[in-house]
């Protein structure tokens, strides 16, 4: 990539788009960005090279807080889908068929997702990838940043059906699967031009990655995917461990979550409750009742596009889990 180091994670990236596992669960891209700071700005580079004023991007909700910012930032218009916990809050191929209009530029979501922690099955992408494939201008950005982190044992990438082949682009990095946030290094899959206007619009912000991060990710990049099999069960037992201390407290309704290290609950049951002193008139208001009145730190899901919604994660021991939730549990007993 002209005028941008990459001091070999790039090639590196570029031998593995080779590899039919990569194919598989990646990129299958003609062309590989330079390395960004994160993912997040990878992200940002593809809605900023793509969208111009009064286009529509399609968001299914709950969505990471940044798709939304960035969308309006390129002077886009976001188009959100809703979901509920019901149906584990992914969307179905004639909702997404009913939101496309001849504004529609883009798509953005993730899987395994964050906030919900929601995973789509091969079928599910299949039938989202056939009502893309009839959209020739649509691109979808398929955030796959968790690929790792997931507990149905096969990641499936949008990328993998030939009929969307050249309408993909997959975000990935290290900072999840590799426990490498602070290293900063993202970078996307796409078809040529889509990497090259990437570039463009990367050089006149950040240039790249560190050397140092690109270094290390290049350790990350080149291991075998098992590397990440403890942590994801690690992952798991957390996961159990908090959806059965959840489903103890009346009210807080959840789901089982396939992947990340999140689960989502709807608390709308609390609604208009109150300790008698603080009444609760929605999730920001909860969430800020659990922190004052024990000192546990939730985020609110109205940053998600989830106002019914918490998230909960469960990136932590268990033993700090146990005295979180019990925490919740008791203040949650006080709402009448």
């Amino acid at each position: 990539m002209p005028n941008m180091p990459h001091f070999g994670v790039r090639k590196k990236l570029e031998e593995k788009s080779n590899t039919v596992s990569f194919r598989k669960y990646a990129q299958l891209c003609d062309d590989i960005s330079p390395p960004c700071v994160c993912a997040k700005q990878s992200i940002a580079n593809v809605v900023m090279s793509l969208v111009n004023p009064g286009d529509e991007v399609i968001i299914p909700a709950p969505y990471w807080v940044t798709y939304e910012e960035i969308v309006k930032m390129a002077e886009g218009i976001p188009v959100i889908i809703e979901t509920s916990i019901e149906n584990d809050f992914k969307i179905t191929p004639e909702e997404l068929e009913a939101a496309i209009s001849e504004k529609t530029r883009m798509m953005i979501y993730s899987s395994p997702c964050n906030p919900t922690g929601t995973v789509y099955s091969k079928e599910e992408l299949k039938s989202i990838a056939d009502v893309i494939a009839n959209h020739a201008k649509v691109i979808v950005i398929s955030d796959e940043i968790y690929e790792h982190i997931n507990f149905v044992g096969h990641h499936t990438s949008l990328a993998e059906f030939s009929n969307v082949y050249d309408q993909v682009v997959t975000i990935n990095g290290v900072s999840k699967a590799f426990a490498m946030t602070g290293w900063r290094l993202g970078y996307i899959g796409a078809p040529v031009w889509i990497a090259n206007a990437c570039t463009k619009i990367q050089g006149q912000f950040t240039s790249g990655a560190s050397s140092i991060s690109q270094r290390a990710a290049i350790a990350a990049v080149s291991a075998d995917p098992s590397v990440t099999h403890e942590m994801r069960e690690a992952f798991r037992s957390r996961r159990e461990l908090v959806l059965t201390e959840l489903n103890k407290i009346h009210g807080v309704k959840t789901n089982v979550p396939e992947g990340a290290f999140y689960v989502f609950p709807d608390i709308s049951f609390f609604f208009g409750k109150s300790d008698g002193e603080f009444t609760i008139n929605n999730a920001d208001d909860l969430s800020l009742y659990i922190l004052n009145k024990v000192n546990v730190a939730l985020v609110t899901g109205a940053a998600f596009g989830a106002p019914k919604c918490l998230r909960i994660s469960y990136a932590a021991s268990e033993q700090e889990l146990k005295k979180a939730l019990q925490r919740i549990e008791k203040a949650l007993s006080l709402l009448s």
